[in-house]
């Protein structure tokens, strides 16, 4: 599938590239193709380290170029804004290309010529892919209102009490709303409260079983219900 990228020589340019490359080893495929020569082509200069993905991306490029070239034809990529790209630029270009002499002035211990990334970078990378599809998933959650009866064991439990220890629990995702108390019959009175959840983060379920009927909790809950359940 052809893939379009805007301006790659600007910071904006390079910020969303250097974003698409997160994931990614090459442009379009499993190994290095002519897409990534035309990205390549386009860039006036070797990017800042300061983008990190996309320096080891042109790094690794700009070895197989100057070792072996590259002979896989991609998807088909285009990038808008820069200079257009000619056949001579996807060709393989000589040891004496200014790129390749630019990269030659760094210490070879610096440069990995088959582009593998240091466990740090490797790590740094992942928790940035995690933080990503984290966000990702939070915005894109559900979220539910729910109306609880939380029942005291008789007509001496202290209620206020009662209503600070189901307060007191906190989960991500969680967030308790408006209460009152409503007679049951006999003196005893039952706590009627809203509470919203991200679905995604949050069971009722769970959040009735394993928090509010269990110690210490219960020593004030005898049960929970839910009475009402709408997804917002």
């Amino acid at each position: 599938m052809a893939v379009t990228f805007y301006d790659v020589n600007s910071p904006a340019g390079l910020k969303k590239l250097d974003d698409y490359l997160l994931t990614r080893s090459y442009i379009t495929s499993y190994q290095a193709s002519k897409d990534d020569i035309t990205v390549y082509g386009a860039l006036s200069k070797a990017p800042s380290a300061e983008y990190v993905n996309v320096s080891r991306w042109y790094n690794h490029i700009d070895a197989l170029l100057r070792i072996s070239g590259v002979s896989g034809e991609g998807c088909g990529v285009t990038v808008e804004g820069s200079a257009p790209i000619t056949e001579e630029a996807i060709a393989t270009p000589p040891i004496g290309d200014t790129k390749a002499a630019a990269a030659e002035d760094d210490d070879d211990d610096d440069v990995d010529l088959f582009g593998e990334e240091t466990e740090e970078e490797k790590k740094a990378a992942e928790e940035r892919a995690a933080a990503v599809k984290k966000s990702a998933k939070k915005k894109d959650s559900g979220k539910s209102s729910v109306l609880l009866d939380v029942k005291p064991w008789d007509d001496e439990t202290d209620m206020k009490k009662l209503e600070e220890a189901v307060r007191s629990v906190e989960m991500e995702g969680l967030f308790w709303g408006a209460s009152k108390l409503v007679a049951v019959g006999y003196g005893i009175k039952k706590l009627q409260i809203m509470l919203s959840i991200v679905d995604d983060l949050v069971s009722v379920d769970d959040l009735i079983e394993e928090r509010l009927t269990v110690e210490p909790i219960n020593e004030y809950v005898q049960s929970c219900d839910i009475v009402a359940f709408n997804k917002i």
